[in-house]
Parts: structure tokens; sequence; C-alpha cells
């Protein structure tokens, strides 16, 4: 039998479960009355942006730590993850040195990113551009058990490049 593309997706929307809501409640404090609470842009986008609140001039090559003048209260069991914006590391070569970074439940002062220009030439990046994004993910801890020999695996000990290009 062959379906029609919207019976396709019937039948498809019948078997998929319906999208939860899962909305985590984070405390949010302005540490600088410059600062913008992060903005999700779309209704399902995964991350929301987050916002600078000075200017700054990124050279090539050039580290800066660019203040968001927020502080969040993550809940216990979830850690807050920083990551570029593909449209910055696309158009002007901004990135994340330490992407994703994450923020601890337990971490209470200033949102700062670690930005780099990975481009060509300078870029100019203004109080209230949107320089980075974040998501809040569920952690879960690992329980270590030391033993003698680990268990044998297809790929054995190969390392880097070792399942070819």
């Amino acid at each position: 039998m062959i379906l029609t593309e919207k019976q396709l997706i019937r039948v498809l929307e019948e078997k998929l479960p319906a999208k939860p809501n899962h909305e985590i409640p984070v405390r949010v404090e302005r540490v600088d009355p410059h600062a913008i609470i992060p903005t999700y842009a779309h209704g399902d986008d995964a991350c929301c942006d987050v916002y600078i609140i000075e200017d700054y001039i990124i050279r090539k090559g050039e580290r800066r730590l660019l203040r968001t003048g927020i502080a969040i209260e993550i809940p216990t069991g979830y850690e807050v993850q920083i990551r570029p914006r593909s449209g910055l590391a696309l158009k002007q070569g901004i990135s994340l040195v330490n992407a994703p970074g994450t923020i601890d439940a337990q971490y209470r002062n200033e949102i700062k990113l670690l930005a780099i220009n990975l481009g060509q030439s300078p870029v100019t990046l203004r109080r209230g551009d949107r320089a980075a994004q974040m998501c809040i993910k569920p952690v879960y801890t690992m329980k270590f058990q030391e033993v003698d020999k680990l268990s044998d695996s297809d790929r054995g000990l190969g390392g880097w490049g070792s399942t070819g290009t």
C-alpha cells in the first residue's frame, strides 16, 4: 500500500509522542542595569539568545571575556550550556573558546562569554548584541567502578583515525 504524504504524516503523528512541556524554572538576576534577560527567538528553539552589555572590538585571533550582566540559579540536577551563535561564527568568525561552556547548578556569579575571533579581520560587537546561546540539560553523574581490566570491544585500543576517513 502506498500512502500519500498527508496519510504518512498522520501515521507518524499518531506514533510519535506529543511534545512534552519541559519548562525548567531558572531564576535570573541582573547584576548590571544594562543586562537583557535571555530570550527565545522562536517557541520551539532548543537554546535562548544571550546578550552582551558592553561594546567590544575583537581583533583577529584575540580572545575576549564578554559580560552578559546576568547571573542565574540553575536547579540541582541540571547544567546550562553556553554555545556559539552559528550566524556570528559563519559571517564574522566569532566563536567560543570552550564551547560548549558549562555552568554548574551551584555557580551564582555573572555569566561571561569567552569569545575568540577566528575570522580574518577585527569584529565589533555592540551592547545589546546576541553573542551566544544557552540551553539547559539534565546532569547525570558517573559512578566510577575500578576494575582490573575493561571488557573487549570491536574497536579495541584503536585511537584517533583508527576507523579510517
